[in-house]
């Protein structure tokens, strides 16, 4: 059964904290996007300017051109989950060391154009791998759902690995995505948009749960 993860992507403090405050009704596990506006844009607010409950896991997508530069904020911040991209140009493994030498799981994603099989050691390297398949730094964007074949190439190359969806997510195409062995799924905009955040919340789990052929 996969994870329903409600993600947080912002540019403004005073959303984030009215966005913290709602999830922590209804969840204990979020991802929070951080952008630089570099890698991709707008950017949002600066990851040192994030906090959370101190009972939620954590996890940060860390949309950003040079991860190195964000480490000691890393360290100080402690979440659960640090998530890098896979296009940057840096070497993302001793980064990677650096965080879990700090007891920080370290995972990377990869954008739609990337073919797993290219970062076969950074993979190998990683507690989780995202698969994006929506639009970067926008909540709301279409899933391309052909991202799914990426899912047992990463399964062949870690067994192990912690698998994520990001992207395009709603209660129209979750089961199909659920039933992909994916492990998170990272839900935007079906839950941040909606009046009733817990209650869709609990429809995506519900859906998510459901066996049998996804009817149109």
């Amino acid at each position: 059964m996969a994870t329903i993860v409600p993600t947080i992507l912002t540019t403004d403090t005073n959303e984030y904290r009215a966005l913290v405050e709602s999830f922590n009704t209804f969840t204990r596990r979020v991802q929070i996007d951080i952008a630089d506006g570099v890698f991709a844009q707008p950017a949002t607010i600066p990851d040192f300017s994030t906090w959370w409950p101190r009972e939620w896991e954590t996890d940060l997508h860390m949309m950003v051109a040079k991860p190195s530069e964000h480490l000691p904020a890393l360290l100080k911040l402690k979440p659960s989950l640090v998530i890098f991209h896979a296009e940057v140009e840096e070497d993302l493994i001793p980064i990677m060391e650096q965080l879990r030498n700090a007891g920080i799981k370290v995972g990377v994603a990869l954008l739609k154009s990337t073919y797993p099989g290219r970062v076969k050691e950074t993979i190998n390297a990683s507690d989780h791998v995202l698969i994006f398949a929506g639009d970067l730094g926008k909540q709301g964007g279409t899933a391309d759902m052909l991202q799914i074949e990426k899912i047992p190439i990463v399964r062949s190359i870690n067994k192990n690995v912690e698998i994520g969806w990001d992207g395009g997510v709603n209660l129209s195409n979750i089961r199909a995505i659920a039933h992909s062995d994916v492990d998170v799924i990272n839900v935007g905009s079906a839950i941040t948009n909606s009046t009733e955040r817990p209650a869709i919340y609990k429809a995506l789990i519900a859906e998510a749960d459901k066996r049998g052929v996804v009817l149109s």
